[in-house]
This record gives C-alpha cells, structure tokens and sequence, in this order.
C-alpha cells in the first residue's frame, strides 16, 4: 500500500518556500470544485469496501516498477540507522543474534564499554542487551522500496525487518525479489486498520514502525484502530516514523470531478484512495497514545519556466513516540 513520488519529476524545486497568496486563492478554487462535484454517493460505498481489491490491481500492474527506491531514509529518519553506532561490531554479535523468533535473547553480558556506548546512544531507551534483535516493522511496504534499501544499507546480522502490506499482491513481489533474505526479512499479508493482531510479531516487540505514505491510503473511520495497533506492535520506548501527503499538496488540487470520497479524502483513477492531512490532524490522531517529537511540513516549490507555473508538493513528517511507562492495554 506505499505510495507517494508517484511519477518522475524533473522540474527545478525549492525546498521550504511558502505558497503566495495566487497559489492558495487557487487551492480555495479547487477544493471548492472538488466538494460541488464529489464521487457520486451511490459509488462511494464500493471503494471504501474492498480497497485492498484496488491495490492488488495497481501492483499486478505495476509489479516493482512504479517507486523509486528510498534511498533519502537515512537523511529523514536517521532512528534507521543510528541504533548500530551505538552498540557492538556487526561481528562480534554475529554468531548470537539468532533467528527472530528467539526474542533476541543472548546469554552474553555487555562490557563496561558497550555498555557505556548503549546508555550514551539515543537508542538506550530501546535496546538493552548488546545482541538483542533489532526489530523494524513497515506498515505498507508495497513492493519493498524501503525494506530492500534498508537491508542493503545495514549489514548489521541484528536487524530483522518485518514487511507487510494489506495488499497479497504487494506482499508477492516483494517475496519474489531477489533481495528478499527469510533469515533477515518477513514480508505477510496485514491489515493496519484492522482488528487482528499479526500472527507472527509477538506484541510490544518492535522497535520501530515506519509508515510512509500508508496512513493516507485509510477511510478517517480507521484511524483509531489503526493507531491502536500500531502501539500495541511497539515496545515502551519505541518509535513510529511517519510520512504522508499534506494539505493542499499539488497532487490534491490536480483532481477532477467526481473524486471527492469525503473531505479531503479523495479516489485515483485505479481507484486507490488518498487523504490528504494537516499537523492539526495529525496531534489529535496519534497524540493520545504517543509523546510527539517531530510533527513537521515538507514544503518544495516546483517551477515550470516554460509554462510559467508554480506548483507547491506538500508532505507531513513525523515521529510519534511509545513512552516508557505506556499504558499496556
């Protein structure tokens, strides 16, 4: 279900530039248009009733040949990477880190100087032992553009990445890649809003839950029990780092007619849906259950000369973050 960069931009871009007063008369316009012609309500109820069926057809289509991969992860969320600076080589852990199952547990005790290293790391509130598993979880994995990058970009034997994707055909191509290791990765079928727990990721294991363009693909109704679940997956401590389409964004004031599902939730011509969020929204949707360390907007200004046209991309960025003393529920 991963979406966003969807087709190849080469246009000059500016980063953090506000839109003027023109752009956002034109947004008013738009959203206007968008709310007097809507989805007609007698075919509201069939996109919202097997979104899944659309997103298996996308990636039927499209296999892994749609996305780039996102090479840009250890820039915006550096919690990816940083986990491994702060504990023992690779190689001294490489015979003890075990299968994922396991828990991570290792009979081994860390050295006064591991150990100093842990407690100094931004990751000590999540790891504890110098050999534990190092568990990230992708809601929305699609055809693996983050899970394949970060398997190749840590070579660390403790990383175990759990892939999943509401979709069975996404969840396919990524088992059929030639970068798909069993031993490091477990790609599966899970619905994020739904209320079944995942059968092979023990509770309050993973130490962090990376959704990327996901939360957008849900109806509003789902975002309570989707937020719930994605608690329940992550330890005390734990990080959820979120990115997704924000209001106004240049993909929002595109649409037709006859694409508003509901305020600012709106269906693509394959059928997908897409919501598109405040920071606003955002605090009241995760801020319940999680300590808010970054709720930020990615603003670029795109400029096409030729055509004299300013278009502005919009992308929320966020991390949510599971407190220590959480309640377990």
């Amino acid at each position: 279900m991963a979406t966003g960069n969807r087709g190849k931009n080469k246009l000059p871009c500016r980063d953090h530039v506000e839109p003027d007063s023109a752009y956002l008369e034109y947004a008013e316009q738009q959203i206007r248009l968008h709310r007097e012609h809507p989805v007609p309500a007698e075919e509201r109820g069939v996109y919202n009733a097997t979104p899944a069926a659309y997103w298996d057809s996308f990636y039927e289509n499209n296999q892994d040949k749609f996305f780039k991969d996102r090479h840009w992860l250890r820039v915006e969320f550096p919690e990816l990477f940083e986990w491994t600076d702060a504990r023992r080589s690779a190689g001294e852990c490489r015979e003890g880190a075990g299968r994922p199952d396991n828990g991570g547990a290792h009979d081994a005790r860390p050295s006064a100087e591991s150990k100093r290293s842990v407690e100094a790391s931004p990751a000590a509130g999540i790891l504890a032992a110098p050999c534990h598993r190092f568990r990230i979880m992708e809601v929305g994995c699609g055809a693996g553009n983050a899970v394949f990058p970060l398997l190749a970009d840590i070579e660390d034997p403790r990383l175990f990445v759990y892939a999943c994707d509401f979709s069975k055909t996404a969840v396919d191509v990524v088992k059929a890649s030639d970068a798909y290791d069993p031993d490091r990765c477990a790609a599966f079928v899970w619905d994020l809003a739904g209320t079944e727990h995942p059968p092979c990721v023990e509770p309050e294991s993973i130490d962090i839950v990376l959704m990327i363009f996901v939360f957008s693909a849900l109806h509003p109704s789902q975002w309570h029990q989707a937020v719930e679940n994605a608690h329940r997956l992550l330890k005390p401590g734990g990080i959820l780092l979120f990115r997704d389409y924000g209001r106004n964004d240049l993909t929002q004031l595109r649409f037709k007619k006859a694409r508003l599902l509901d305020d600012n939730l709106y269906i693509r011509g394959d059928g997908t849906r897409v919501y598109f969020f405040t920071n606003e929204e955002l605090a009241a949707i995760f801020g319940e259950r999680f300590a808010i360390e970054q709720n930020a907007v990615d603003r670029r200004l795109l400029v096409n000369r030729k055509r004299e046209l300013k278009m502005f991309r919009v992308w929320l960025q966020a991390k949510f973050r599971k407190p220590i003393s959480a309640d377990r529920s």
